[in-house]
């Protein structure tokens, strides 16, 4: 059964929302505050018994859900979903670029939260059962230990970021689309106006930067493809 941490200050959505993932078959632990999500994700790791997944609303009290964000690489690898207020985009980007691999807007609906929780722990389960490393003249991916290295040098890379560059070197030298990758990376279909994907790669692109001017490129209305 997956473990998962909910951190948000509405106190009574949280308890709605537990109720509905434990009768789905999902644990769910609950907080109200930043400071409270990265003291009990520190207890987690310390007690060996990591959780499975994050889900983080950004308006919380103490310390709020993006400056978490920025403390997690220092705490855990786990892969966040956002929870954040309709029509905040710049929050969804924001959060996107630091590291978090989905959102939900709010008043989110628990059965479209369910479905996203479970895309992302099945994403993330599918790729580390996969054991076999990616080897390339320069790229190198490790699918077993989830490690990438370019030229020998380790990149830090997030889950997601993991896995688009394993869709992405599996097709080298193709085009792969939007709308696969979105289906096969993020776990759901492409809707209009979702900037996730395009997010994503523009943050792995920065990160392959230094050894490739342009490691991914984008084809105008097509997709992307791998050229380092």
């Amino acid at each position: 059964m997956p473990n998962i941490l909910l951190g948000d200050d509405d106190e009574e959505l949280t308890q709605l929302l537990q109720e509905y993932l434990n009768n789905h078959d999902i644990r769910c632990d609950c907080v109200h505050d930043g400071e409270a999500v990265i003291e009990r994700l520190k207890t987690a790791m310390q007690n060996s018994l990591p959780y499975d997944l994050l889900v983080l609303d950004i308006m919380m009290p103490k310390i709020d859900g993006l400056s978490v964000l920025r403390q997690l690489p220092a705490i855990s690898d786990i892969p966040v979903i956002m929870l954040t207020a309709k029509g905040e985009e710049i929050d969804r980007i924001i959060g996107l670029e630091l590291g978090a691999d989905d959102y939900i807007t709010k008043p989110c609906n628990p059965r479209e939260l369910l479905a996203r929780i479970n895309a992302v722990i099945k994403r993330t389960n599918a790729a580390s059962s996969e054991h076999t490393p990616l080897p390339d003249s320069r790229l190198h991916l490790d699918q077993n230990q989830r490690i990438c290295q370019i030229d020998g040098v380790e990149l830090q890379v997030t889950g997601t970021e993991f896995d688009l560059l394993v869709a992405l070197l599996k097709q080298k030298g193709e085009v792969v689309s939007k709308a696969w990758l979105s289906q096969n990376v993020l776990q759901r279909e492409l809707q209009p106006f979702d900037r996730s994907l395009d997010v994503h790669v523009s943050r792995l692109r920065k990160k392959l930067q230094p050894f490739h001017h342009e490691s991914i490129k984008a084809v105008r209305g097509k997709g992307y493809q791998l050229v380092l």
